[in-house]
């Protein structure tokens, strides 16, 4: 099975920027997407073979999330069980009948750390919802994470230190959920790998000089560690700010 994630920075706009080809050219079971920042109805979007699956914010042009699958789900849950979390369309979660499926947007820190603690409530609901899910069977976590976990997850990590998504308090919460018997997928493959990111910032030609961040991922239940056959980063593909992240599993 291919599965690929993907922070479109506004799905309308990336619309116009060659989505629908990229899209076929992935040839994946299933597509997961951030950050639409539509509302139902704002967009058409129906590509051959596949279900669909969005969860709009309350607020107008803000956060969003879609899942795409060739495959029908036996369930579809929107939110993760909180209501304060439940304004922003953050996270869908597809049932499968090896596996859930849970796609999600993580919340920014924002500028000067403003909304940290209301990112830390967040992963703590959502750590504690992943596990129950993953009590009843594994879990596959995907999204744009907005954490760089480890200093060889972006290019500058001693100038970031207290900057939103490299702040001691987000990195050990990803580290409190991998302890928890979660895989990030890409540093199991590519442990030592430096230089592989996921996001570049559109100032000072980031992207052109690799100065990025990877807070884009696949993580998974550690009993799938035996599946995962592949974990990669698109970083040649354009169209937004973020670049597709990918994972082959046999699942």
């Amino acid at each position: 099975m291919k599965l690929i994630s993907w922070n479109v920075n506004g799905f309308r706009a990336v619309l116009t920027k060659g989505f629908a080809e990229l899209f076929a050219g992935f040839d994946a079971d299933i597509v997961c997407l951030q950050e639409t920042k539509m509302q139902p109805g704002q967009a058409e979007f129906s590509p051959e073979g596949y279900h669909q699956y969005w969860y709009s914010a309350e607020k107008k042009g803000y956060s969003g999330t879609a899942v795409f699958s060739r495959k029908e789900p036996l369930s579809v849950h929107y939110g993760i069980g909180v209501e304060e979390h439940s304004h922003e369309g953050r996270a869908i979660t597809l049932e499968f009948e090896d596996f859930w499926l849970v796609n999600v947007y993580t919340p920014n820190s924002q500028n000067e750390l403003a909304r940290l603690g209301y990112r830390m409530q967040w992963e703590d609901d959502l750590r504690s919802y992943l596990c129950a899910l993953d009590a009843e069977k594994p879990v596959v976590y995907c999204g744009d994470l907005n954490v760089a976990h480890t200093e060889i997850d972006l290019k500058n990590p001693k100038s970031n230190q207290r900057s939103a998504g490299f702040s001691i308090e987000e990195r050990e919460k990803m580290t409190q959920l991998l302890d928890c018997g979660f895989l990030d997928t890409f540093r199991t493959l590519h442990p030592g790998e430096t230089g592989c990111y996921s996001w570049w910032s559109y100032f000072r030609k980031a992207r052109e000089t690799n100065a990025g961040w990877r807070i884009d991922y696949f993580i998974v239940s550690e009993r799938l560690r035996e599946k995962i056959r592949d974990a990669f980063i698109l970083s040649d593909v354009y169209g937004s700010d973020h670049c597709p992240v990918g994972l082959s599993l046999d699942v």
